[in-house]
């Protein structure tokens, strides 16, 4: 976009405050933010958890959990009319109407008891005068502009039945409905797969451009920022702390609080495989394993269909090296870590852990093998026990393999200093943490059995950019202090580049490719590898990025 201001403003928000209930850590989510954005105009909101973003995303749509969360001062003005203070009633015509949402999980967003075509026809129902067959047919035309393959079934069929990238594209079709003038995205591409993202940020900007929509797009990764933002806002504590066009933010940030979060995207150049003295010893080896998921059987159906989540799959890693299991949603990667951590029986192939086969044993014979291979989760918040201390969550192991209480409890909290925590969080709850707390409460919690395996399934993935940096950070330098093996599951192939020495992609079950990492990300050899390689966003900024550092 050559320039915003020969365009009509749609938004203009003036020194706008959202003050927080009196218990909060700070008195406001949003403090004196002022910006603009205009017709056919994308600007990306920039922020980590806690910056205020969501939280003015919210106050565009009247949405604020209002008494304990309100504006306090400023004001928002939407096509020259100030919407600050408007009563229920005027918000309900205003939103999806002339102002429209996608938000950032769509099974949350769409109810589940209600067909694909009804819900996007309800909007039209509440706003129009539309007929039936009116309504139908607009339906069925924005399910064609939103790409989904065959409208009639999507149309026909309930949010379940569908794919994350589809639910999430119904959504869109959803907002647009009404052709709103102005559509506010929050995190609409955080939980899709890099190439569901890559087709969903293309669709946001093919449709902008169609209709010339001001899209207020709320992101936390600089990869879509530099993806499709004309303009970008950093904001950090609730406040505004920079903004400016896309290629100026990018390349030249004015303050120090956007430059780290910029440096802490993870890079494209692929690590490189470090030879020690144990590189030629396996530690795991993994041979044609394979693992079906029955389908339950019911009163209307005879027999059972079985879904194979993993096909045949053989893999090795040394000891102390690490090794990425790269793949979309359905891919088998998790299910593969499952069967490797004993969590998932597989009924084929073999798992030999320093040359021990460990599929197949009882709960009994295994509880000696995990002391040697231990798991990090996705979700530290629901693997942690919130009913127990972080002291006893972390020291339960150790307990478990016949230490005593006070010397467990004493390891705890030296584990806790290492992952960068106070030894005084041991007699607090995992409640009392932040997200990338947890997770750190999460690998102390794997490392107390001393392990020589650790199994990570997307640990990193829920993360903010720079939290997700420290994260990883700390996993390199524990594997380094400890001598331990990485077992990375992911599918993000900037964090596995960032983590990993040598990498394995999975597809539908099985292996398509796997070799060094570096060999890899430079010469993708199977077609599935390089869709993955395309699809990562901002890869034009990052590359010049990592020339000019």
């Amino acid at each position: 976009m050559s320039s915003t201001s020969k365009l009509t403003s749609v938004l203009d928000i003036h020194g706008l405050e959202i003050k927080l209930p009196p218990w909060s850590d700070r008195p406001n989510a949003v403090n004196k933010v002022s910006l603009n954005v205009s017709s056919g105009e994308i600007l990306c909101i920039v922020g980590e958890s806690g910056s205020g973003k969501s939280m003015l995303g919210k106050a565009l749509m009247g949405l604020l959990p209002k008494p304990h969360v309100h504006v306090s001062s400023g004001q928002i003005h939407f096509e020259g009319q100030n919407i600050t203070d408007l009563d229920e009633n005027e918000w309900r015509q205003l939103r999806g109407h002339r102002i429209a949402m996608i938000f950032q999980e769509p099974m949350t967003a769409l109810s589940p008891l209600m067909r694909i075509g009804q819900q996007i026809e309800e909007v039209m129902l509440v706003h129009t005068n539309m007929t039936a067959n009116e309504r139908h047919a607009r339906t069925m035309q924005l399910l064609n502009d939103v790409h989904l393959p065959d409208p009639d079934r999507v149309y026909a069929s309930y949010p379940h039945q569908l794919s994350g990238g589809q639910r999430q594209r119904v959504v869109i079709a959803m907002a647009l409905a009404l052709e709103p003038k102005l559509i506010i995205a929050d995190e609409p591409t955080t939980a899709l797969d890099v190439t569901t993202q890559a087709q969903i940020l293309h669709l946001i900007k093919e449709l902008q451009k169609k209709h010339g929509t001001a899209v207020l797009f709320i992101t936390h990764d600089f990869g879509v920022v530099a993806e499709i933002a004309d303009r970008v806002a950093v904001m950090q504590g609730g406040e505004l702390v920079e903004i400016g066009s896309a290629q100026q933010v990018l390349n030249a940030p004015t303050t120090a609080y956007s430059r780290q979060l910029i440096d802490a995207v993870p890079s494209l150049s692929p690590r490189v495989v470090q030879k020690n003295a144990n590189s030629d010893s396996t530690l795991l080896n993994v041979t044609s394993v394979s693992k079906t998921y029955t389908g339950q059987r019911s009163w209307f159906s005879r027999g059972t269909k079985g879904v194979m989540a993993v096909n045949n799959v053989s893999l090795t890693l040394p000891k102390q090296g690490s090794l990425a299991i790269v793949g979309e949603s359905g891919s088998g990667k998790s299910t593969l870590a499952r069967c490797i951590i004993g969590l998932e029986k597989n009924e084929s192939g073999a798992i030999e852990l320093e040359n021990q086969v460990i599929n197949g044993l009882t709960r009994r014979a295994l509880r000696p093998i995990r002391q040697k291979i231990q798991m990090i989760f996705q979700d530290p918040f629901s693997s942690l026990n919130p009913r127990q201390k972080v002291g006893d969550i972390i020291s339960l192991g150790p307990m478990i393999q016949g230490v005593s209480r006070d010397e467990a409890w004493t390891q705890a909290r030296e584990l806790l200093r290492r992952v960068g925590l106070r030894a005084e969080a041991a007699d607090r709850y995992p409640h009392e943490f932040s997200g990338g707390q947890r997770q750190r409460i999460g690998i102390a919690r794997a490392l107390a059995v001393k392990p020589k395996l650790i199994v990570a399934d997307e640990p990193v993935s829920a993360l903010d950019v720079s939290v997700q940096k420290q994260v990883l950070e700390l996993l390199d330098e524990l594997r380094e202090e400890m001598g331990l093996s990485l077992l990375f599951i992911t599918h993000d192939l900037r964090v596995a580049a960032t983590v990993c020495e040598n990498i394995l992609i999975m597809s539908k079950g099985q292996v398509v490719e796997q070799g060094t990492t570096e060999d890899v990300f430079a010469r993708p050899s199977h077609p599935y590898t390089q869709s993955l390689l395309a699809a990562i966003p901002g890869q034009a900024w990052s590359r010049s990025m990592s020339m000019n550092a």
